[in-house]
C-alpha cells in the first residue's frame, strides 16, 4: 500500500493523521525520537502495514467519565472483598488487622493512585504501566526495563482475572454448602474449576459479542455497588449484636502460628486485595470519551470513595458481627452471619447482591485484561495475531479469550488444595505482579520528576499532563507510595498457615519467579536483538488527542 492510499484509509477511517514522513530516520512504527512531549505534537504518523492501521482506529470510546467511575468502583468492590475475605483475618491478626489494616491500605493505595494518575493524565493508553515505564526511564535502560514491566503487568492482570473468578466461585460454594445439607461433607476442591470455568466463558461471550452494554453494566453495578452497601449497613445496625471497642481495635487472635506481627501483615493483605486494580481503569481508556480528563480522576476518586465505604464496612461488620468463636470454622463467615441475624431467605438475597457485584467485577476484569493483551501485542511482544480487533464488534476478542484459556489452565491449582490455599496463590500472584508494576512506575516516575525527564520546560522529554500534583506534594507523595508498596509487597508471598505443607504453601512467589524466568529468557533470546520496543504510531495517535 502506498502512503497516499495509506493516509487515504486513515482519513476514511476517522483516524486524524499527518502525511507520512518519508525520511528513513523515522521507522514505520518503532520511532527513535521523542513520541512523549507536548501533547499538541505534530509527529508524522506512519504504519508498518494496513493491519496496525485497521487495528488502531476501530476500538470505539463508549465509556463516559461517569460509566468509567462506576466501571472502576466495581472492579475494585473493596467493601464487598472485606465482607466476603475477613474470615481470612480471623486467621491471621485479628480484628484489628481487619480495621486498622484497612485504614492503612486506603492511605497508601491513595498515594499510589496520586501518583500514577499523572501518569495517566499524560498518557492514558491500553498498555498503562509498560508504556509509562519507557516514557521515564532512563535512555540506557529503557528498553530492557519497559520488557520485564510489560511481561509482569501483563501477567498481573491474567492472574487478577483468576483472583476475582476463584473468589465468584468460592462464594457460590459457601452459599450452595450453607443451602443445602450434606454438601459441606460432599465438596471437592475439584469443583471450583468447572465453576470458575463457567464464569470465565459467560463473561468472555460478553465482553466478545455484546461489549456495548458493557459500560453501560458497570455503571449499573456501580449504583447497585453504593446502593448495597447502605443496605449492609442497615441490616448490621438493626439485627447486630455489638462488641466492643476493645475487641474492635486490639485484638490480634490468631490461630496461623504466626508471630503477631507477622499475622497482621498478612492479615493486611485482605483489604489490600480490595484496592488492586485502580489502575485498570487505564487500559480501558483508549475506549474512554477525553481520556485525559477522566482517567486520571476516575483512578483517584474510586479509592476516595471506595476507601470511605471499605473502612466503614470493616468497623459496622466488627462492631455488630457477635461471637467471632462462632464464625472461626467458616470460609467465608459473613454468610452464616447473615443466616444468624437475618435468617435464611435474607442472607440468600444478601449474599446474593454480593455475587452480581463478583460477577460484574470479573467482567471488568477480562476487559482490562483483555485490553493489556491487545496492547501488548500491538507492541510486539506477544504475537500479532492477538493485536486484531473484530470488524463487527469493534472488540480485541483473540486478545480476550487468551486469558480466559490461561486462568482455565490455573484454575487447576484448585486440584488438592484447599480453598484457602488457591485463593491465596491467585490473589497473591496478581498483587505481587501488580505492586512490582506499580514499583517499576513510580520509581521511574520519581527519577524522571528528580532529573528533569518530566517537567514543564522545554528541555524536559515528557511535558506534565494537565492533572498533576502540587510540587510541594509531588516528590513526598511518590516516595510515600514507593514505600509502601515495598513494604506490602514483602508480605505477599508468606504463606497463611507457619507450618507449612504442600496444601497450604503459597504458590504465588514460584510462579512469579518462573515468569521472570521466562521473561529473562525471551529478552536474550529474541527481545534485546529483534525486538524494536514500543509501537510509536499508537502512542502518538493518542499523544494527537481523545
Amino acid at each position: 500500500m502506498s502512503s497516499q492510499e495509506v493516509h487515504e484509509k486513515a482519513l476514511a477511517s476517522g483516524v486524524v493523521v499527518e502525511p507520512v514522513n518519508n525520511d528513513s530516520s523515522f521507522n514505520s512504527s518503532r520511532d527513535s525520537s521523542n513520541p512523549y512531549g507536548n501533547t499538541h505534537i505534530n509527529t508524522a504518523i506512519a504504519y508498518e502495514d494496513q493491519a496496525v492501521l485497521e487495528n488502531q482506529s476501530r476500538l470505539r470510546r463508549l465509556f463516559s467519565f461517569v460509566q468509567l467511575l462506576a466501571f472502576a468502583l466495581t472492579f475494585m468492590s473493596s467493601w464487598e472483598v472485606v465482607a466476603m475475605n475477613m474470615g481470612a483475618t480471623f486467621y491471621n491478626g485479628g480484628s484489628r488487622a481487619l480495621v486498622w489494616g484497612c485504614f492503612l491500605v486506603v492511605i497508601g493505595s491513595l498515594a499510589q493512585a496520586l501518583s500514577m494518575a499523572e501518569l495517566g493524565s499524560i498518557l492514558p493508553i491500553a498498555g498503562a504501566q509498560y508504556h509509562w515505564t519507557d516514557m521515564l526511564a532512563p535512555d540506557h535502560s529503557r528498553k530492557i526495563i519497559t520488557w520485564f514491566q510489560g511481561w509482569v503487568t501483563w501477567f498481573a492482570w491474567v492472574s487478577a482475572l483468576g483472583g476475582s473468578s476463584s473468589g465468584l466461585a468460592f462464594i457460590l460454594q459457601g452459599l450452595i454448602a450453607d443451602n443445602m445439607p450434606g454438601y459441606a461433607e460432599a465438596q471437592k476442591s475439584w469443583h471450583l474449576t468447572p465453576m470458575m470455568i463457567a464464569i470465565l466463558v459467560t463473561t468472555g461471550l460478553i465482553n466478545s459479542y455484546a461489549f456495548r452494554i458493557v459500560p453501560w453494566l458497570e455503571l449499573a453495578s456501580g449504583i447497585f455497588h453504593v446502593i448495597l452497601f447502605f443496605v449492609f449497613i442497615g441490616v448490621f445496625a438493626a439485627l447486630g449484636s455489638g462488641n466492643s471497642a476493645e475487641f474492635v481495635f486490639t485484638d490480634g487472635t490468631s490461630y496461623s502460628g504466626w508471630g503477631k506481627f507477622v499475622a497482621f501483615n498478612i492479615g493486611m493483605l485482605v483489604p489490600a486485595w480490595g484496592f488492586i486494580g485502580f489502575d485498570g481503569v487505564n487500559h480501558m481508556s483508549e475506549e474512554v470519551r477525553k481520556a485525559h480528563h477522566a482517567v486520571p480522576r476516575a483512578m483517584v476518586y474510586t479509592i476516595l470513595i471506595n476507601g470511605s465505604m471499605a473502612l466503614i464496612m470493616a468497623l459496622v461488620i466488627m462492631f455488630q458481627m457477635g461471637d467471632i468463636t462462632l464464625y472461626l470454622e467458616s470460609g467465608y463467615p459473613i454468610i452464616p452471619i447473615f443466616m444468624t441475624i437475618a435468617g435464611t431467605k435474607a442472607a440468600n438475597a444478601l449474599i446474593s447482591g454480593l455475587i452480581i457485584i463478583t460477577y460484574c467485577v470479573v467482567a471488568a476484569s477480562l476487559a482490562s485484561v483483555g485490553r493489556i493483551t491487545w496492547a501488548w501485542a500491538r507492541d510486539g511482544a506477544l504475537p500479532k495475531y492477538f493485536a486484531h480487533v473484530d470488524p463487527t464488534y469493534k472488540v480485541p476478542v483473540r486478545a480476550l479469550w487468551l486469558p480466559i484459556i490461561i486462568v482455565s489452565l490455573l484454575s487447576l491449582l484448585n486440584i488438592g488444595s484447599t480453598a484457602a490455599t488457591a485463593f491465596s496463590a491467585f490473589t497473591s500472584l496478581s498483587s505481587l505482579g501488580l505492586y512490582s508494576s506499580y514499583i517499576i512506575a513510580i520509581s521511574c516516575l520519581l527519577n524522571a520528576r528528580l532529573t528533569g525527564i518530566l517537567g514543564e520546560t522545554p528541555a524536559a522529554r515528557v511535558q506534565y499532563g494537565e492533572w498533576r500534583l502540587p510540587k510541594a506534594l509531588a516528590v513526598p507523595i511518590n516516595i510515600y507510595a514507593l514505600v509502601w508498596t515495598i513494604y506490602i509487597t514483602i508480605y505477599l508471598p508468606f504463606p497463611t498457615t507457619y507450618d507449612v505443607v504442600g496444601t497450604n504453601m503459597n504458590y504465588a512467589l514460584p510462579i512469579y519467579a518462573f515468569v521472570l524466568l521466562c521473561a529473562t529468557v525471551g529478552w536474550f533470546a529474541w527481545g534485546k536483538t529483534k525486538w524494536g520496543g514500543l509501537n510509536a504510531s499508537a502512542i502518538a495517535l493518542i499523544r494527537k488527542g481523545d
